[in-house]
């Protein structure tokens, strides 16, 4: 019988449908890479078999699913009133005593390793789907510090899979909602809301040159990272020099690094802490994140883990600013310029030329046109005409179904590391990201193209332009 709890040191890749993506890909870290000395925060895995013990042992898959199938899936009208019945049913539920023990002792084997937090985060699952994508729908919380308040987490974890955005979620994707399972991450609380936090890509990210190793860096927590909110420190790392035991840092630049994402006691409403996203001192924002030291372990680290995995990867690291130590968060495969041809090249012409009107960092090869529509967040997607050009403030995972009807995606906030960005490269499409003011100058109704001026990355590389009617896409 699949067990309810699995530490993450025996979970290995293959162990998708038990433990979800998230918790498998640490797990195949620690296991395999930890002896290279890559460091990944110790924890255990709530399974899939968990989830589902705690809804049977209180009865309440059969409402939920009777529930969910009261859903109005032609326009969602119900949507709230669907999800926040589902929730209350899970709310409501008490944990079945065998399961509640086993967590409690898990979590008492991590305090006696000296781990004074914990981190709480939701790692979805489909067992028939084992490759479904889930990332950034479900609930997580951080610095957990007790056993009721881990248990109230990993409660809320569960409901969390009922909230709003993740039945669209998974109406958008067709996955039956009584098919996905929630498997829970229990880990060591990296403080990285006092250090720094990032991404690191094993390869140029924009053109797909697999010899450097990218890592982007902020101040605090690395949601500002991960949803573009900050213009982060850059490092290109060559892999061959690095291999040789070289210094091999090609180039650094400073990021402005706006805001700082910190932990906040949280209230009575919720366990764990909250996050309070504050103006980054001038201090802060002048200097590098990372030292050439920590720049190079980084990359050392990634290098080995593409090693493993034997292709280019996408991984999230975070420093604890207590101890100074750095930590690998995540690790998946590149699936965008891992799947390109390298041979296959394709050219595009602009045939009329107008007035640039905002610049931002390039996404894409193409030449792109449609008329401008400014939306202010993804409720607003029936607004949206087939092959017209998003202009928003900012992108997270909700905004997935509204990008895919995009001819094109300019941004406000955002970098070559952003969720924006990341998604117009897996989709083929063009985007301008970190462009200040383009929900100002950029009117509704209002034709445009998005032309690539320049391939270097350390230029605003890509203009929106206003063209005549007459010229159409391009």
């Amino acid at each position: 019988m699949e067990p309810n709890i699995k530490w993450l040191r025996d979970v290995r890749n293959t162990d998708v449908a038990s433990v979800g993506g998230k918790n498998a890909s640490l797990g195949e870290l620690i296991a395999t890479l930890g002896s290279e000395g890559v460091e990944v925060p110790i924890g255990f895995a709530i399974t899939a078999n968990g989830y589902w013990s705690f809804l049977d042992s209180n009865g309440i898959r059969k409402p939920i699913e009777a529930c969910m199938a009261r859903l109005d899936r032609k326009d969602l009208r119900n949507l709230k009133a669907i999800a926040d019945d589902s929730r209350a049913l899970i709310l409501a539920a008490r944990w079945p005593a065998d399961l509640e023990q086993e967590i409690r002792a898990a979590y008492r084997a991590l305090a006696n390793k000296g781990i004074a937090s914990v981190a709480v985060r939701s790692s979805a699952t489909a067992e028939d789907l084992p490759t479904a994508s889930f990332a950034g729908r479900h609930e997580s919380f951080l610095n957990i510090q007790n056993e009721e308040a881990l248990l109230d987490a990993c409660k809320r974890c569960y409901a969390s899979l009922f909230s709003e955005r993740a039945i669209k979620y998974r109406q958008d994707m067709g996955f039956p909602d009584m098919k996905v399972a929630l498997s829970i991450g229990v880990q060591h609380m990296v403080r990285s809301d006092t250090g720094g936090a990032g991404v690191i890509f094993t390869l140029e990210p924009e053109s797909g040159f697999r010899n450097v190793v990218h890592i982007a860096a902020n101040w605090g927590l690395g949601e500002n990272v991960v949803q573009g909110a900050v213009e982060t420190d850059e490092y290109q790392v060559f892999k061959p020099t690095l291999r040789e035991g070289k210094r091999a840092i090609l180039q650094r630049r400073l990021g402005a690094k706006q805001k700082t994402m910190v932990l906040a006691p949280a209230g009575n409403e919720q366990p764990g802490s909250t996050t309070l996203n504050l103006d980054t001192p001038q201090e802060q924002r002048d200097r590098f994140v990372l030292t050439d030291a920590e720049v190079e372990q980084l990359a050392r680290w990634a290098v080995i883990i593409e090693d493993h995995y034997r292709m280019p990867m996408d991984i999230e690291w975070a420093k604890d600013g207590g101890t100074g130590r750095l930590f690998i968060v995540q690790a998946r495969p590149e699936t965008v310029h891992s799947a390109k041809d390298p041979f296959q090249l394709k050219e595009y012409e602009l045939k009329n030329k107008g007035t640039a009107l905002v610049t931002g960092s390039a996404v894409g090869s193409k030449i792109a046109s449609g008329r401008v529509r400014k939306l202010d967040s993804p409720a607003q997607a029936d607004q949206l005409l087939d092959g017209e050009v998003l202009v928003t403030d900012i992108t997270n995972p909700d905004w997935d179904p509204v990008l895919k009807r995009a001819s094109a995606i300019v941004t406000n906030k955002g970098g070559r590391t952003s969720h924006a960005a990341i998604v117009a490269r897996e989709m083929g499409t063009v985007a301008v990201v970190g462009a200040l003011n383009a929900t100002e100058v950029l009117k509704d109704g209002q034709l445009i193209a998005g032309v690539l001026c320049g391939r270097s990355h350390r230029e605003r590389s890509m203009i929106a332009n206003s063209i005549g009617p007459r010229s159409g896409s391009i």
